[in-house]
């Protein structure tokens, strides 16, 4: 029985590999993947501390809180800790999320094991696994800085939030700066040693995050009016834009809705007037 349900693990060669990897200068021959891969949308990678502090927690949870309703997807290694606070957070404000293990996919060497269930929700969510190595390869000490790199590779920003400076989590800002990403950091308590690296990202020109509003302007939405869907979504509305984030083309959302085109459209229609998508006939765009 397979635990992803009826999604089926899939190799990207060649063309079909994200074009922010193919864009690294060690980009992968192969990647597997399990589940979808969000387009028309921008990947953001948030990383930090496995052994994380209330502050860490409650920052990645309002930076996360704070992007919902825009076009973001949450990237991140599964790992404990932030990793998984991350995904979590994601999946429960409607967020698509990436997770990218230091392991194969098959459900036998997924790790941290504690995170096997986060791993089926992010897929029957409509986010996705992806990894370049071998199915049943195992998580090893060598298999970390590989995953990290596509981490950096596949988002346009990254996100840190609780690191040290010789932790696994500034291997990914450093590689996120040679690949010109922009990044991000959580400030903290100079007397932390989880606030070392964030600090140190900023003394370097890192943005710092105080909240999503930080993040948002960098990525040219403008903060400076209400959130854009001052009234709440109820019903279709919410319905079909939670389909659209991970599926903006029409003969997609046909499919996964079950709606008439005639229904998708009047809905889209009341969405575009909100100013939350963007109706370009085929497909939404934000």
């Amino acid at each position: 029985m397979n635990p992803f349900g009826d999604v089926p693990l899939r190799t990207l060669k060649g063309d079909d590999i994200p074009e922010t990897l193919r864009e690294i200068p060690d980009p992968p021959k192969k990647l597997y993947v399990q589940g979808d891969l969000p387009k028309d949308s921008i990947y953001l990678t948030v990383v930090g501390a496995r052994k994380y502090s209330a502050y860490g927690k409650g920052a990645c949870e309002d930076i996360i809180e704070g992007l919902k309703n825009y076009p973001f997807t949450i990237v991140s290694g599964l790992a404990l800790g932030i990793d998984g606070i991350a995904h979590k957070k994601a999946l429960e404000v409607g967020l698509p999320t990436i997770a990218v293990p230091g392991s194969g996919l098959d459900p036998s060497v997924i790790a941290p094991r504690t995170n096997y269930f986060l791993a089926q929700d992010i897929v029957k969510s409509g986010g996705a696994l992806l990894s370049e190595f071998e199915p049943t390869m195992p998580a090893a000490p060598r298999t970390f800085p590989k995953r990290n790199r596509i981490m950096a590779g596949l988002s346009q920003g990254i996100l840190i939030i609780e690191a040290t400076k010789k932790s696994g989590t500034l291997i990914t800002a450093r590689l996120g700066l040679d690949y010109n990403k922009n990044i991000f950091a959580v400030p903290g308590a100079i007397t932390s040693p989880t606030s070392e690296g964030p600090n140190w990202l900023i003394k370097e020109g890192a943005t710092p995050v105080t909240d999503a509003r930080d993040i948002l302007e960098v990525f040219g939405f403008d903060t400076q009016d209400e959130p854009k869907n001052k009234e709440p979504l109820q019903g279709k509305e919410k319905e079909l834009f939670e389909h659209i984030q991970k599926f903006p083309n029409k003969t997609d959302l046909l499919e996964k809705t079950g709606w008439s085109i005639t229904d998708i459209n009047i809905v889209g229609t009341s969405l575009e007037l909100k100013g939350l998508v963007k109706d370009n006939g085929e497909t939404f765009s934000f």
